[in-house]
């Protein structure tokens, strides 16, 4: 059982990259501190997947890493966040796509294992967004009201950041990677990462600026900066390359910064894409950034993968 919730946490933690069981804990309070019932969808998520990989003989190595669990402790907590977090039917939902993912991980694995890719959140972004979708044809699971969406309207707003947006942004930018935008939020699970490795922290903090300075420069309006809408997909990106999933390095520090701003670009293009028809953008810009730059390593000698 201890080693069992020991998994449970790293896979909590591994949404971050973080193989930290301790890391995992500072991220659950993270969760309560948002709101109870995201706490409990975070764990139940992350427990359901896990024992799902031990229930169809997933690799133990993996298991005890945490990296069958992250996904479905995102999956779990988008259903709350977009469900409706006080509905049996998302409890449900929530279960049965902890179980999903574990099988779409497996077959995503085999697929981009071929040229050495990790899946990184690709497996919750298509079970998310395949259930937010659907969702709102089916009257027992939709409670949110008219299901599409309207494109956003540049024009709408401006981007003027005053002082207090920017440091707000510079925390929510780190919340959201979990669907949460208070900034306290934010903050707890930087310290949480920090506990994991100093490196990584760095570069969420320089993926956070970097996705703030992105969207003002281009011109994003002010709310969706300030809620770390804009910035989420950039702290993702920075972490993956450089000291994750590419060996730090000065050259690997500067890769790092230049997808992350290009991952605030495509999260503009994904919401675009995604809202006509009630999707979410989720970590897609994130997955798509990653998985190009990474593939694109083994031309470049200033790199090497870890």
């Amino acid at each position: 059982m201890v080693t069992f919730v020991t998994e449970t946490l790293r896979g909590i933690a591994q949404v971050d990259f973080m193989p930290s069981w301790l890391t995992g804990v500072l991220f659950v309070a993270a969760l309560f501190a948002s709101g109870w019932e995201y706490g409990l969808y975070g764990l139940l998520g992350a427990a359901v997947s896990t024992g799902t990989a031990y229930a169809l003989g997933g690799d133990r190595d993996r298991i005890e890493a945490g990296l069958e669990g992250f996904n479905g402790c995102l999956v779990a907590l988008s259903f709350a966040v977009f469900l409706g977090a006080d509905h049996l039917s998302t409890v449900l939902l929530a279960i049965g796509g902890s179980v999903t993912v574990v099988v779409v991980t497996a077959a995503l694995a085999k697929i981009l294992g071929t040229w050495n890719i990790p899946t990184f959140t690709a497996p919750f972004c298509i079970t998310a967004s395949a259930m937010t979708i659907a969702a709102p044809s089916f009257e027992r699971i939709w409670h949110q009201g008219p299901g599409l969406s309207e494109l956003d309207k540049a024009g709408a707003d401006t981007t003027h950041l005053a002082w207090s947006d920017v440091w707000r942004a510079f925390f929510a930018n780190v919340s959201q990677v979990f669907f949460m935008p208070q900034w306290y939020v934010g903050l707890i699970f930087l310290s949480g990462i920090f506990v994991a490795s100093r490196m990584a922290a760095a570069m969420a903090c320089a993926g956070s600026l970097t996705g703030i300075f992105t969207a003002w420069a281009l011109g994003s309006p002010t709310e969706g900066v300030r809620q770390g809408l804009m910035g989420y997909n950039a702290v993702l990106v920075a972490m993956a390359l450089c000291g994750v999933f590419i060996v730090a390095s000065g050259w690997s520090m500067a890769y790092a910064v230049t997808g992350a701003a290009s991952a605030t670009g495509l999260t503009a293009a994904m919401t675009n894409f995604f809202n006509p028809f009630g999707g979410h953008t989720f970590t897609w810009p994130f997955v798509l950034t990653a998985i190009a730059f990474v593939a694109a390593v083994p031309t470049l000698s200033r790199l090497r993968r870890t």
